[in-house]
C-alpha cells in the first residue's frame, strides 16, 4: 500500500474517531440537560426505551473507539493492511469498507464459517 492510500485510511479513520466522540458529546449533554417530567407514564417508558437505546449504541461505539485507535497504530507501525491470520494483503475494497478490519475477506469467511459450526 502506497503513502497516499494509508493518508486516506488515516483521515477516514480520524474522522470517523471524532464523528464518534462528537455524537457521545451530545449524548452526555442531552441526558444532563433533561429534566423532563412526564405526566403519562407512556411518555415516559418510550423516553426511558430511548436512552437505553442511545446508551448501548454509544457502548458500541466505544467499542469501535478501541478498533480504530488500533487500526491507526497499525498504520504507524507499518503493519496496516496486513491479515493478522494469513499475512496476505487486505483488499483495498474491503478496507474502504470496513478499514478497522484485521482480516482478509478469505480468512474473515473462514472465521465466520468456523463460529457457525460450533454454534456460536
Amino acid at each position: 500500500m502506497n503513502q497516499k492510500e494509508l493518508e486516506f485510511f488515516r483521515e477516514s479513520l480520524n474522522k470517523m474517531l471524532n464523528d464518534i466522540l462528537q455524537k457521545g458529546q451530545e449524548t452526555i449533554e442531552d441526558m444532563t440537560e433533561s429534566g423532563e417530567v412526564y405526566a403519562d407514564p407512556a411518555d415516559r417508558a418510550t423516553a426511558e426505551s430511548d436512552r437505553a437505546f442511545t446508551l448501548r449504541l454509544r457502548d458500541r461505539e466505544r467499542k469501535l473507539i478501541k478498533k480504530i485507535q488500533k487500526a491507526i497504530q497499525r498504520i504507524d507501525d507499518g503493519d496496516f493492511g496486513y491479515c493478522v491470520s494469513c499475512g496476505d494483503e487486505i483488499s483495498i475494497a474491503r478496507l474502504k469498507a470496513r478499514p478497522v478490519t484485521t482480516l482478509c475477506i478469505a480468512c474473515k469467511s473462514k472465521q465466520e464459517d468456523e463460529e457457525k459450526n460450533r454454534g456460536d
